[in-house]
């Protein structure tokens, strides 16, 4: 599994996001960099975007508090994958 970095998958994400809004790209990084790296997602769409992030990755987000709170931004949710996709590296004992 190649190694993504945060600023990475960020980017994926928001290209998901404008293309699930039907927005430009730019627009959308527009907004994020307004609001700070906590732009706030609708919790319908988060799922959407979770679910394609996991398909595209290969990864699986646990469904825990933490990952419920990265839930809320952008940015939260970009580092929970990039952590999760670290554990996956990890080898198992």
């Amino acid at each position: 599994m190649p190694s993504h970095s945060v600023q990475e998958i960020v980017d994926i994400v928001i290209d998901f996001l404008a293309a699930y809004q039907d927005r430009p790209v730019q627009e959308v990084y527009e907004e994020l960099a307004s609001r700070g790296t906590d732009l706030p997602v609708d919790s319908v769409l988060i799922m959407e975007i979770l679910a394609r992030v996991e398909e595209h990755f290969g990864v699986r987000i646990p469904a825990d508090a933490e990952a419920g709170r990265s839930l809320r931004s952008v940015w939260a949710f970009a580092e929970t994958v990039h952590e999760t996709m670290q554990k996956a590296k990890e080898p198992q004992p």
